[in-house]
């Protein structure tokens, strides 16, 4: 045994087909309706408006779509829109060089 409690890839057992989570199938679904719904409407002969009725099912899979270090591509947006939002709180750890600096600035000269 290898002394872990939770193991590793324990979130993927929590999300839908191991990827996504309810609120991304959720996104792409009422993109998806939205789509056909206007693919229904359009005049079928007019080739810009039956690719710009499937926009939104492009655009909700290109959010829901799985990448490295992120969830998928909403995540990583919203990390984005966090990272800029948000007070950022830096926390130094370690050495200060600058009197070192300043003691070699003063040796040339």
């Amino acid at each position: 045994m290898n002394g872990y409690l939770v193991p590793a890839n324990a979130k993927r057992g929590t999300l839908i087909f191991n990827i996504f989570r309810p609120i991304d199938l959720i996104m792409f679904g009422v993109g998806a309706g939205l789509s056909l719904l206007l693919l229904m409407i359009v005049d079928s002969s007019n080739t810009i408006l039956i690719l710009l009725s499937c926009l939104p099912v492009g655009i909700t899979g290109l959010l829901v779509v799985p990448i490295p270090n992120y969830h998928n591509v909403l995540c990583a947006i919203q990390s984005v829109l966090r990272f800029y939002r948000e007070r950022r709180n830096y926390i130094w750890r370690g050495w200060c060089f600058y009197e070192r600096l300043a003691i070699n600035d003063k040796d040339k000269k």
